[in-house]
């Protein structure tokens, strides 16, 4: 095997585990070698990283009793690897996984960067991000920058393969009597309030408005037969999934997205250009899916709406006078793509080669 070893540390989700998939297979495109350390719940994501090595480090939520202990178990566990392994670069993707990874990393001096996808610095990288040598920013960092910024560099989002194969995918403008493609996700924490709003809302729209409607939804699986339910009541016609490994290729073939709007949902949008109605998840960590948010709405790229704000009512009015106007759905579009970063995972492969002058 030839060139660099890189480790790459991120939380068990999709939300850190996509961006570090892009990174992986870039940097293995340049010849270098990957281990990824992350816990246990990798094991949903494992076929995303083929030829790379898999190590699971023990962590814990920050709010358990245990943390301090699993995590400083996991400190221990993490450093003798490192030394063993000598990496060249050892890089963070968030999540609080990656805190004894990035730790260890730090107390054993290698080359580190951590890359933040929000526009609000997570927790976990809020306790490196001024040991780190670097760090790549998806978006422009709104709170908790390093003390440092001359270490921040605006990479963008590493996009998924399955993503960048959509980029910039042509909108195909709604007409007047054909299909209205309505695409609605919210993740494993956030689709429940939108299984609650969005068919209420939709069956509060003119009959003639439901009869073009094509509905794609994700739904938790104890409210699938509910919606489904009140779909049919209404005659709306509608396909209802607790997940969608197709995410993209729908996202690309759908006139509207409604979604929370974590740092991976935007910078997708962005790429494929897609307007959408965005609802910030109200719990998450320092309101940090707001200004996510925010990057699109301040564009005309599409709008943010409070959860508090989000009534059936209010939301159908949202839609009717959306659907009125095609061509401004299709502006809006073009102004969700023109916000994207190309060559982002490139860009971040470029940052990781620098942190030892090598170049490869």
């Amino acid at each position: 095997m030839t060139g660099n070893l890189v480790v790459l540390s991120a939380g068990g989700t999709g939300g850190h585990l996509f961006p570090a998939q892009a990174l992986a297979g870039e940097l293995m495109r340049r010849g270098h070698r990957i281990v990824v350390m992350t816990d246990s719940r990798f094991a949903n994501y494992a076929t995303h990283f083929p030829g790379a090595a898999i190590q699971t480090v023990p962590s814990s939520p920050f709010n358990a009793l245990t943390a301090p202990f699993k995590i400083a178990a996991g400190i221990v566990v993490a450093l003798a690897r490192l030394l063993t392994l000598k990496p060249d670069a050892v890089i963070g993707f968030g999540g609080y996984p990656s805190v004894p990874v990035m730790l260890a990393a730090t107390l054993a001096r290698l080359p580190t960067a951590v890359i933040e996808q929000n526009t609000v610095v997570g927790r976990a990288n809020r306790l490196v991000i001024n040991k780190v040598k670097a760090v790549a920013a998806a978006f422009p960092i709104a709170r908790f920058a390093p003390a440092d910024p001359s270490k921040v560099v605006l990479t963008g989002n590493p996009l998924r393969p399955e993503v960048e194969a959509l980029w910039g995918a042509p909108y195909n403008l709604p007409d007047a009597h054909g299909p209205l493609r309505l695409l609605v996700f919210g993740g494993s924490q956030g689709a429940r309030a939108l299984s609650q709003i969005v068919p209420a809302a939709l069956t509060r729209l003119p009959h003639d408005i439901k009869m073009r409607l094509s509905v794609v939804q994700q739904c938790r699986a104890e409210d699938m037969d509910q919606v489904r339910a009140i779909y049919a009541n209404a005659e709306i016609r509608a396909h209802l999934e607790s997940f969608f490994p197709d995410l993209p290729r729908r996202m690309a073939e759908t006139h509207l997205v409604i979604a929370r709007s974590g740092a991976g949902t935007v910078a997708e949008l962005m790429a494929i250009g897609r307007p959408a109605i965005l609802v910030p998840l109200p719990t998450a960590q320092d309101d940090h899916q707001t200004p996510n948010a925010d990057l699109l709405a301040r564009a005309e790229a599409g709008w943010r709406v409070a959860q508090r704000d989000l009534t059936p009512d209010m939301l159908a009015r949202m839609l009717m006078q959306i659907f009125a106007d095609p061509l401004a759905l299709a502006r809006r579009a073009a102004a969700a793509h023109a916000l994207a970063t190309p060559r982002a995972a490139g860009k971040l492969a470029d940052l990781v080669e620098s942190l030892r002058g090598e170049v490869a």
